[in-house]
């Protein structure tokens, strides 16, 4: 919620792309193609697929990065809780971040995924009805379409390189030429990057998307959860990106507005779009709906990511590799003892994300190393069974190394610490931060597949057709949606419909 208004105002409608190209598509591939695969295999993460379809290295590897992306993530939330309480309440960072973090220690310690799961369900209700007055206030106040529209155009011209007037209200047009766009990046590397790499890494390689679904008590139910999670998708531009388009025009209203972004490295601190829209349109009663609203999201982005966390430290580490062959009481224990363990790293995770100015530039920084080289080993694991286990792993291995690598040695526009690229020395300026993560995962997915290739051919499968089925697709019988099912209820055909929606309304905003 915080990340996406930061780059609503930051960014423009070209952020509208995180909903309409990085989330729909990979959404729906995953309802329709990849759930039969985790289902059915009945494997209890993403790191336990890896080991039923290639080896325990491949497993190892998978679920050591997987959980610092999860602590990483869960950072992200804390740090946005924090910022959130000290603007509204006044509380220091510190005594914030602590907060936060028992708040969620106790209900997942308690309660583990469903407490989790049922939270996040009556928190997602309270974010639309914490929400919404302010996307209408806020539009209401500029006056519309029309009226944010010409406003917009003030920001565009009024950047230190002009940019054409529709570049903060347009999805495609600003993108010919990646100097012609805030984010610095042209259509490839937003398709590429985004659309494939990052979009179809996270939604269908990530535990903590794929944990949901896995939890479902039926197969068709869990092929339709990702499908039916695209219609409020859908809409999310319009609650989110919208507040942080009007927030970034009226700091550049001269004289008649009193709305301003704080600034912090060089620009403005977009994190705090959202705090600082609910304490300059919502009145003291309002203003607590939209807080807790804000929290919700904060809340469950922590006990997400700590429960995915608890559950690939416990299984696909401890159980593994430390203690095996225990009782399922130690590991309910030991499951416990990961959670407050993962809280405890992502409180030191929060301080990290002090260094950006906006959220989703470090959240797609995460990304790009664990997700990207995923997704490759997964599509070549997946619907190549020629591929192998010593393939799979040095191809994960060889793209991890080549996103640290060409993050190393590339830098974006108004860098303010290594955390943003060229601490090696940099050979290459990107326009912005996003497009350096872009780039950056599209290297590593490139370098993974690739040398998941040449490995496989130069050494020999291990596992039998037999021992495949249910995890390659040509060795898997093909999934019939239940009969019962009403036709616009079934995977498919409502997965057809969510993407002829979003094809409409990238054309609409082209």
């Amino acid at each position: 919620m915080v990340s996406i208004a930061a780059c609503g105002a930051k960014y423009g409608m070209l952020t509208s792309h995180f909903y309409w190209l990085g989330a729909i598509p990979a959404m729906v591939f995953l309802g329709i193609f990849m759930m039969p695969f985790y289902y059915g295999s009945k494997a209890r993460s993403v790191p336990e697929y890896l080991r039923l379809r290639f080896d325990e290295k491949t497993r190892a590897l998978n679920a050591i990065s997987f959980s610092v992306m999860t602590v990483l993530a869960s950072g992200i939330s804390m740090y946005a809780s924090a910022k959130l309480l000290g603007a509204m309440l006044g509380w220091g960072f510190n005594a914030s971040l602590l907060i936060s973090a028992c708040v969620v220690l106790v209900y997942i310690t308690m309660g583990g995924l469903s407490s989790a799961i049922y939270n996040e369900v009556l928190q997602f209700a309270l974010i639309v009805a914490g929400f919404t007055p302010l996307a209408l206030m806020a539009f209401h106040d500029v006056g519309w379409w029309s009226g944010l529209v010409e406003r917009l155009h003030v920001v565009a011209q009024s950047q230190p390189v002009a940019y054409a007037p529709g570049t903060w209200t347009q999805m495609w047009q600003p993108m010919a030429d990646a100097s012609k766009n805030p984010m610095g990046i042209e259509w490839f590397g937003m398709v590429m990057g985004l659309g494939f790499v990052l979009s179809f890494g996270y939604w269908c390689t990530d535990f903590l998307v794929v944990q949901r679904a896995m939890a479902a008590n039926s197969m068709t139910a869990a092929r339709q959860t990702p499908i039916f999670a695209c219609i409020p998708k859908i809409l999310f531009p319009a609650l989110v990106v919208l507040p942080g388009m009007i927030a970034i025009a009226l700091t550049y209203q001269s004289g008649a507005s009193s709305f301003q972004l704080p600034a912090k490295n060089g620009g403005y601190d977009y994190d705090m779009v959202i705090p600082l829209m609910l304490a300059h349109y919502y009145p003291q009663g309002l203003l607590g709906l939209g807080m807790v609203a804000l929290l919700a999201s904060f809340m469950s982005g922590m006990a997400g990511n700590v429960t995915a966390f608890n559950t690939v430290c416990t299984c696909d580490i401890y159980q593994s590799y430390i203690a095996p062959n225990r009782t399922d009481r130690h590991y309910v224990w030991m499951g416990r003892v990961a959670t407050v363990a993962g809280v405890g790293l992502s409180i030191a995770a929060a301080y990290l994300v002090t260094l950006f100015n906006n959220l989703m530039d470090f959240v797609q920084l995460v990304f790009g190393f664990v997700n990207a080289p995923l997704f490759a080993t997964f599509l070549l694991g997946m619907f190549c069974r020629r591929t192998t286990g010593h393939g799979a792993f040095t191809g994960l291995l060889a793209g991890m190394l080549a996103a640290t690598l060409h993050h190393g040695l590339t830098v974006s526009v108004g860098a303010t610490s290594w955390l943003k690229g060229g601490w090696l020395g940099y050979v290459h300026t990107y326009g912005s931060e996003m497009a350096l993560n872009f780039w950056t995962a599209i290297v590593s997915w490139t370098m993974c597949f690739l040398v998941t290739i040449v490995v496989s051919l130069l050494t020999k499968p291990v596992k039998a057709d037999a021992d495949l089925r249910g995890l390659v697709y040509s060795l898997t019988p093909r999934i019939k949606d239940d009969v019962a099912t009403r036709w616009y209820a079934r995977p498919v055909t409502l997965g057809a419909i969510v993407l002829a929606v979003t094809v409409v309304l990238n054309v609409i905003f082209w």
